[in-house]
């Protein structure tokens, strides 16, 4: 069936951006049939890389690169850009013997990247070209020969990269995501690099990094009185206070809902004793818990502050559910 034949869309605007889009992804899907030994040496060398991933590549091709280091460094393959014209004005000076490049070039004949050829050998890593002609000079010089070939652009001119540029990142997504299986990365690897992302957040941050500490925890003794009881809670600001015994042990809290409770039930709010009032064994979590564990319990629960107790089950700490939301973790 032809673009045409099967377009969905009447109006010109859509029609265009409709055929842009299934040519594209028709240029993506037949990337499968390229696949084959070339693409499984590519993953072996980028995953017994001694060095560092080295990505080169002039206009399109340069920016799809840019791109490809970004998901490379983030997914445990250490890698950098080096532009080809400044390439041969010093940066040739950081590639070493032990590192791979990966050059990426369509036409496999850009100026810029086959001038880089010689150099290259000179210095000695290993070559992997992405490109669209399996006969050009890279492709060809090349120890490892990725074939990013198209049918056609998507372009009304069919000039401009489009097809080829979008099957070109596809491929380099396609080998770093193989590449993350062989090194068998995990999340918390992934976090690692991504410490101010908000999946870095929830996998990194503990209860620790975030809970109220000090003075700042609430916290009374049980023959505390009523109206001493609720300034602590309201000069502490978390609408809740710790209730310890006489060696310091969290036996209790009392919180904001207990004293609507009380005032719901007790005409002498004040004569009440903490022992009849609060709430007996509260929930606890360990410093060491992870932020995200502490929001599980709270959300389970249906609570909006944790405290955090030692070994001796005394009150260290107060996590509030505002500073898990502030923080990102949600």
């Amino acid at each position: 069936m032809t673009q045409e034949n099967n377009q969905t869309h009447s109006d010109p605007l859509l029609a265009r951006a409709e055929r842009t889009l299934r040519l594209e992804a028709e240029a993506v899907y037949s990337l499968i049939d390229h696949l084959g030994d070339e693409f499984c040496q590519a993953v072996d060398l980028i995953k017994n890389l001694e060095g560092r991933l080295v990505v080169t590549g002039m206009g399109k091709s340069g920016a799809i690169g840019r791109k490809l280091v970004a998901t490379f460094a983030s997914t445990g393959t250490p890698a950098f850009f080096m532009h080809p014209a400044e390439a041969h004005h010093g940066d040739l000076g950081m590639i070493r013997p032990e590192d791979v490049v990966l050059a990426l070039s369509y036409s496999g004949e850009t100026e810029e990247v086959k001038s880089l050829l010689i150099p290259l050998k000179r210095i000695g890593p290993t070559l992997i070209a992405i490109t669209g002609d399996t006969s050009s000079m890279l492709a060809v010089e090349a120890d490892v020969s990725l074939d990013t070939s198209v049918e056609r652009e998507a372009g009304p001119l069919a000039l401009a990269p489009t097809s080829s540029s979008t099957a070109m990142l596809a491929l380099g997504d396609a080998l770093a995501m193989t590449v993350v299986d062989q090194i068998d990365f995990q999340p918390e690897d992934f976090a690692k690099f991504h410490p101010g992302g908000s999946l870095g957040k929830q996998l990194l941050l503990e209860v620790r990094d975030l809970m109220h500490t000090g003075e700042s925890v609430p916290v009374v003794s049980l023959d505390t009185s009523m109206d001493e009881a609720i300034y602590e809670m309201t000069a502490k600001r978390l609408g809740i206070t710790a209730v310890v015994d006489d060696r310091g042990k969290l036996i209790g809290c009392l919180t904001d809902g207990d004293l609507r409770r009380i005032l719901e039930s007790s005409d002498d709010f004040f004569d009440n004793e903490l022992a009849d009032v609060m709430t007996r064994d509260p929930l606890t979590i360990n410093p060491e818990q992870g932020a995200v564990e502490a929001l599980q319990i709270m959300e389970e629960h249906e609570i909006t502050v944790l405290f955090i107790a030692d070994d001796q089950h005394k009150p260290v700490g107060a996590l509030h559910l505002h500073d898990l939301f502030r923080e990102g973790i949600t």
